[in-house]
């Protein structure tokens, strides 16, 4: 049902100038077609807004502007998950069992990525700060916004790097079935997934785009603007998104910066973390 990351990897990445617009339109679709599933939501970005001053909207013009350091986790911190250091017998046993082979620490080790991506997609001040309403739509524009920069930073590692996205890509495709199911979608499901693997592919391009130094100034702000904040997939701002979409954008790229100082053990471990996301009165 779903392509392996490892096969498709080389198509996602070539941004192309045809394939570009043809996953616009894929992103477009994908900000109309959830909500009406599983949302319901039909609200626009200032009546979610409503009700938060003009203070906390200023706010977001300061946040994301400090220098970019590692995400990794340091040797002491109680969040760092490691392999148990077995001994003797056990050790003996686990390695017949083939728990220390290649594929069986890969596994292991995406487990733990994706933990990190699902911690960030699913954390409320996120949805807080941003002025968005926690809604399937909302948090799968989330969750692709934070693989796609995990995705990302692997890659740069090669073949390996490659090989352990598909781990995570699979795991997180067993997690977004779930997800799916909860939400009231149990008929004509691997439809749904088809679908939602098309937008997966096409936000990832269209991020990579935005992303690229030939792009527009505005290119990032108008991809997030589409494929997270407009709950119709319209190009057209609302006027009272601008400081979150603004402020995001710069979280995107602060992000991005801060995965590429992030050194490889701590990928490959998955022991980092993705910056904490603080309330807009405090400045980030």
């Amino acid at each position: 049902m779903v392509l392996k990351w490892s096969r498709t990897l080389v198509n996602i990445y070539r941004v192309q100038t045809n394939l570009w617009f043809s996953c616009r339109s894929i992103s477009r679709v994908s900000s109309v077609e959830l909500p009406k599933v599983v949302d319901s939501m039909g609200k626009s970005y200032a009546d979610i807004s409503e009700g938060h001053g003009l203070e906390q909207l200023v706010n977001l013009n300061t946040m994301f502007r400090t220098k970019a350091v590692s995400l990794a986790l340091p040797p002491g911190s109680p969040h760092r998950i490691n392999d148990p250091n077995y001994k003797g017998i056990r050790l003996f046993i686990l390695r017949l069992m083939l728990f220390y082979s290649k594929q069986s620490m890969s596994i292991r080790a995406a487990n733990v990525i994706y933990r990190r991506v699902v911690s960030q997609a699913d954390n409320p001040m996120v949805y807080d700060v941003f002025r968005l309403e926690k809604t399937f739509r909302t948090t799968f524009s989330m969750l692709v916004v934070h693989m796609w920069l995990c995705l990302r930073r692997l890659k740069v590692e090669g073949k390996e790097g490659v090989e352990l996205g598909q781990y995570v890509y699979e795991i997180y495709n067993h997690d977004l079935e779930i997800r799916v199911s909860k939400a009231g979608v149990n008929l004509l499901l691997s439809k749904w997934m088809r679908e939602l693997e098309k937008i997966f592919y096409g936000n990832i391009v269209a991020y990579d785009t935005a992303m690229l130094p030939e792009a527009k100034p505005d290119a990032l702000h108008n991809t997030i603007w589409k494929n997270v904040f407009s709950s119709d997939g319209s190009p057209t701002y609302d006027a009272a998104a601008l400081p979150a979409v603004l402020a995001f954008s710069r979280y995107v790229r602060r992000e991005c910066t801060c995965l590429s100082l992030t050194d490889k053990e701590s990928m490959f471990s998955g022991n980092f973390m993705f910056s904490a996301i603080y309330d807009p009165n405090t400045p980030r």
